[in-house]
């Protein structure tokens, strides 16, 4: 399933279709605003994690520390839906599930979506993991998962890119959404992972500097092994 094919579960077409929609504006609009959010530095390791409320993939609300309550937790900070790194992401977590889990490591996806395009998602790329929406991106800024500079986001992308118009958005968009794969709500927002020990505090804050900057998962299963300590 792509993000524009019918959801085969889940949500209806109507309240999946118009989620769609309403992202893809604001992505157009936060493309054409440039990014606005680079001076959010990582949480230091050691800092007390923010617990914050979220609804899943299922529309419940959960709590960060339910994941970190008695074991270590993996929170991982997503691209929007439509990035490809975001499905490369998938892939590798899940070839990497047994490892982290081998280490009493509890994963866990935040992302900027809402609860209908998160549940299609989680189905479509077959994640293990739950995704928790954060539509106003309350927890990424907590984090300080800010905004990555224009060329860490375009360092591929043909020079006329580089000015990010809204005329040069929409046509990305335009072919992107026939492929079946728009880019959604924010294409600024950039993405970090992080190992949060039993005590609730910040073992290892891993911040990519691009969008393909994926973490050695033994860097992870070390510092989840290490928070037990």
């Amino acid at each position: 399933m792509t993000e524009l094919t019918q959801p085969t579960v889940g949500p209806s077409f109507d309240a999946w279709g118009a989620s769609v929609m309403a992202a893809e504006a604001a992505w157009l609009d936060r493309w054409s605003a440039g990014p606005t959010e680079t001076d959010l530095t990582l949480l230091r390791e050691g800092s007390e994690a923010p617990d914050l409320s979220l609804r899943d993939h299922t529309g419940r609300v959960r709590h960060l520390s339910e994941f970190w309550s008695g074991a270590p937790a993996l929170l991982m900070f997503w691209r929007h839906f439509g990035c490809s790194c975001g499905a490369t992401r998938a892939a590798r977590l899940e070839a990497e599930w047994s490892d982290y889990r081998d280490e009493g490591l509890n994963p866990v996806i935040i992302t900027v979506g809402d609860p209908v395009r998160a549940s299609a998602y989680r189905v479509a790329h077959g994640l293990s993991a739950p995704l928790l929406c954060d539509p106003d991106a309350r927890a990424f800024r907590a984090y300080g998962v800010g905004h990555w500079s224009v060329e860490r986001v375009l360092y591929d992308a043909p020079a006329a890119f580089l000015s990010h118009s809204r005329e040069v958005g929409r046509a990305f968009q335009d072919g992107r959404r026939r492929r079946g794969n728009p880019p959604v709500d924010d294409p600024w927002r950039s993405v970090g992972e992080f190992v949060i020990s039993p005590a609730g505090r910040v073992r290892l804050a891993y911040g990519y500097q691009y969008c393909e900057d994926f973490p050695d998962p033994r860097v992870i299963t070390t510092a989840a092994r290490l928070s037990l300590g």
